[in-house]
């Protein structure tokens, strides 16, 4: 059993929980902010929820303020916004910080057993472009990256957050994670 599984979380709505209960599933673990550029992407996370679920596919959602301050609501502003906004119904977890000293042990144990993204060099670039002051690998660089898990619970992928759901080199990945 992965390391992974035994992780303490908290849904969204308060209850505890690991990733044990989705064991035997793919998962897609993005960390996710309200007033981002890139929110708009949870409209593509919906979709290939919606898509791939029945084929085995979790998306997991872990609300983070580490980046401008881009996630600042509550947990219960945070699931209307996503339920009324974009009709997310896949699962939503409370707020955590991805980065630096107060990361979840969830986020240390993804960074570490991956610890380069796929697109990482243009996306460290686009940052350094906006003025952006990059973190050090294996850090998460902003709002929106995604790690894939296998059925087994190994960290199989890692990808920009420009990198958005229907993108070829994540469906690949995914499609690939589904088949076995």
């Amino acid at each position: 059993m992965s390391n992974l599984y035994t992780i303490p979380l908290t849904t969204i709505d308060g209850a505890p929980q690991t990733l044990q209960a989705y064991a035997g599933k793919v998962l897609l673990v993005v960390n996710v902010a309200s007033k981002c550029g890139l929110t708009a992407q949870y409209e593509g996370l919906e979709k290939l929820y919606e898509e791939k679920h029945a084929q085995g596919l979790e998306v997991l959602g872990f609300p983070a303020n580490d980046f401008k301050a881009q996630e600042p609501g509550t947990e219960d502003e945070i699931k209307a916004f996503c339920s009324l906004t974009y009709g997310v119904k896949f699962p939503l977890f409370s707020k955590i910080s991805v980065v630096d000293e107060d990361k979840h042990p969830l986020y240390q144990a993804l960074t570490a057993a991956r610890p380069d993204a796929v697109g990482e060099g243009p996306w460290r670039e686009r940052l350094t472009g906006k003025g952006i002051p990059v973190r050090p690998v294996p850090e998460v660089q902003w709002n929106f990256e995604k790690f894939l898990i296998s059925r087994t619970g190994e960290v199989v992928g890692r990808f920009t957050p420009d990198i958005a759901a229907h993108d070829p080199q994540l469906l690949a990945a995914i499609e690939a994670e589904l088949a076995k």
